[in-house]
Parts: C-alpha cells; sequence; structure tokens
C-alpha cells in the first residue's frame, strides 16, 4: 500500500527541524503533504501564500513531497487528500503532552487516521520558530536554525515590520 502522510504545521517561519521532519518522513511514506495551517491562533510573520512558496523551494528536492494549506480540521483535510497518516514532530518532553492529546482527539474524529511522531534530530531539539523569530528580532545569529533562503527573508521581513 502506497501510503499518503501529512504534515501540519504553521511553518512561521519554516526551520532546520522542519526539514529534518520532512526528510525523514519522506523516506518512511509514498508521499508527503506539508500542510501550513490557516487557521492558526499565532502572531505570524508570513502569509499563508509566503510559508507556501517557501517550503515548496526548499522541499523541491524530494519528489514525493508536495506542499499545500488547508483551513478548518486537519482529519477533514487528511481525508479529503486521502491520508492515512499525520506526521508530528516532538523536541522536548513539553511537546509530547499536546501532541499526546492531539493525537488521541484526532484518532477519535477519524479512527481511520494515524498519528506518528517522530523525535526531531538532536541537533534541532532546541529549535521553534518562534525563538527563530525572537532572536531575529533582537539581530541574533540564526545561522543554524533555518536554512540560508529563510534567513534572509526574516531578517528583511524584521526590518520592515521595526519601520511600522
Amino acid at each position: 500500500m502506497k501510503t499518503t502522510a501529512v504534515y501540519p504545521g504553521s511553518f512561521d517561519p519554516p526551520t532546520n527541524g522542519h526539514l529534518d521532519i520532512i526528510e525523514r518522513s519522506s523516506r518512511m511514506f509514498a508521499r508527503v503533504i506539508v500542510a501550513v495551517a490557516l487557521n492558526i491562533r499565532k502572531n505570524v510573520l508570513y502569509t499563508p501564500a509566503e510559508r507556501v512558496g517557501m517550503l515548496r523551494e526548499l522541499t523541491s528536492r524530494w519528489k514525493n513531497v508536495e506542499v499545500d494549506s488547508f483551513g478548518g480540521l486537519l482529519v477533514d483535510y487528511a481525508r479529503k487528500r486521502e491520508a492515512r497518516v499525520l506526521v508530528r514532530g516532538l523536541r522536548a518532553i513539553s511537546d509530547f503532552e499536546y501532541e499526546f492529546q492531539m493525537a488521541h482527539m484526532n484518532k477519535k474524529l477519524a479512527p481511520e487516521i494515524d498519528t506518528v511522531m517522530l523525535m526531531t534530530g538532536e541537533k534541532h531539539s532546541y529549535i521553534s520558530s518562534n525563538i527563530v523569530k525572537e532572536i531575529a528580532m533582537f539581530g541574533g545569529r540564526i545561522d543554524d536554525l533555518v536554512p540560508p533562503a529563510v534567513r534572509d527573508s526574516v531578517f528583511k521581513k524584521m526590518k520592515g515590520a521595526r519601520r511600522r
């Protein structure tokens, strides 16, 4: 059976940790859909279209990975895309409780869809999009946290945001 997996998230901005999970997922599943969430309650830096565009560029090397966006319930989106697996990344024990709860709720809503949790590689375990934005806001180095194109984009966005 050729399994389709959905890796959802805000990806604001995409980090090396996200790419680690995408690469590893691409080796595990026939097709991986990186799904940018539209209805997030976070303070976002990028529009959904900007995040989708960045991710398409960053994931173009993996032929079985596509990038899309979605609104509403994740399980409804997964069903629409005929995905049987949701992929979630875990950085630390603090992520586990939330992800555990969401996995069980998604299973209740869609018993046919499983959640697979991948531990982020050790060198990426401390990276989050929020930390990247905070460091960049104060002019710190984010070179090891995000790909070069994302780094340049974050600083450009932050500079623009400061002028407002």
